[in-house]
């Protein structure tokens, strides 16, 4: 008998350790439901519907992989770039190969997310394109920009 409640109680602990594991890999494209993320060793780039971003270093989670960064934020992004870029604060959290993304516009008191993220999968952007090359990379190579 004893035998028996032990068993799915040692199933449950291994669950629980190899879904909480905070990923080290953050490099590579994030992809969720109307929402993307490209990240480089160096800078991010974020779409959260018709928006995006820029985030200004490497994301680099804490042991509990938790996440912040500063950057710029545009929310009138597509259809027609108004050209208003907003400071922005990028926080969130990494749990294995999923990403919680918060974005929070520090001039004004807008708040985009939490999104969810998967890493490795394509985004759903719905309506709007997401940037294939992030803005760093995009100044750095010569073979043009298909994206907003």
């Amino acid at each position: 008998m004893m035998r028996t409640s032990v068993f799915p109680s040692i199933i449950a602990i291994l669950a629980c350790s190899a879904t909480s594991t905070p990923i080290t890999q953050v490099a590579g494209t994030w992809g969720g439901d109307n929402a993307g993320l490209i990240v480089s060793n160096t800078d991010a780039h974020v779409h959260i519907g018709c928006t995006l971003g820029d985030a200004v270093g490497p994301i680099r989670p804490d042991a509990n992989g938790r996440f912040e960064a500063d950057g710029t934020y545009n929310v009138d992004a597509y259809p027609i770039d108004r050209g208003i870029i907003h400071p922005a604060r990028f926080t969130g959290q990494i749990t294995g190969q999923t990403m919680t993304l918060t974005v929070s516009l520090t001039d004004v008191t807008r708040v985009l997310g939490p999104v969810t993220l998967i890493y490795g999968k394509e985004p759903k952007m719905g309506p709007c394109p997401i940037c294939r090359v992030p803005k760093g990379m995009r100044e750095r190579t010569t073979t043009g920009y298909g994206g907003i």
